[in-house]
C-alpha cells in the first residue's frame, strides 16, 4: 500500500510539474491578442478562446501545486499555539473529512455536465469556437487532483515543506 501511495504521489507531482509549462502559451496568446486585433484584424477571439482553455488547465494544476508546496494563504492565529503534532492531525482531519467529501460531491455533480459538454464538443457561446468543453474538463481535473492530494495528505507521511 505504501508503494501505491508513493507512486500516486509521484504521478500527481509529475502531472502538476508538467502543467506548469502551460503558463508560457497562455502568456503568449494573451500578448498576441492586441496585435492580432489591431494589426492583423483577425484571430484575436480565437487566441482568447484558446488562452482561456489553457488557463483553465493551468489553474487546475496550479492550485494543486500550491497545496503540495503548502503555500496557500492561511490564517494561523490560533494554530500557532498548537503543537506541530496537533496541527498535523488537524490538517489530516481536514483533508479527510472536508476535502475528500467535497471533492467527491463535486465530481459526482459535475460529471454529467462535463460528459455532455464533451459529447457535444461544446463551443464558446460568444464566438462558437470549439473548446469550451475543455473548461469543464478542467473543473473535473482540479477536483480530482484535490481529491488525490487530500487522500495523500490524510494517509501518507510526507515531510512538511515550507
Amino acid at each position: 500500500m505504501a508503494a501505491f501511495g508513493r507512486g500516486l504521489d509521484r504521478f500527481v507531482g509529475v502531472l502538476v510539474s508538467a502543467g506548469g509549462i502551460l503558463v508560457l502559451p497562455v502568456c503568449l496568446l494573451l500578448f498576441l491578442q492586441w496585435p492580432l486585433r489591431d494589426v492583423v484584424q483577425a484571430y484575436s477571439r480565437e487566441a482568447n478562446d484558446l488562452a482561456q482553455c489553457l488557463f483553465a488547465l493551468y489553474v487546475s494544476v496550479a492550485i494543486n501545486a500550491a497545496t503540495r508546496q503548502r503555500t496557500h494563504l492561511a490564517t494561523d492565529v490560533f494554530a500557532q499555539r498548537y503543537s506541530q503534532r496537533t496541527r498535523d492531525l488537524l490538517a489530516r482531519a481536514g483533508s479527510l473529512f472536508v476535502l475528500v467529501p467535497w471533492s467527491l460531491f463535486v465530481l459526482c455533480a459535475g460529471w454529467p455536465m462535463a460528459a455532455q459538454s464533451v459529447r457535444q464538443l461544446e463551443a464558446f457561446p460568444e464566438t462558437y469556437n470549439p473548446g469550451y468543453f475543455v473548461l469543464k474538463i478542467a473543473l473535473l481535473l482540479v477536483v480530482l487532483l484535490i481529491l488525490l492530494q487530500a487522500l495523500l495528505d490524510a494517509f501518507q507521511r510526507r515531510p512538511r515543506q515550507p
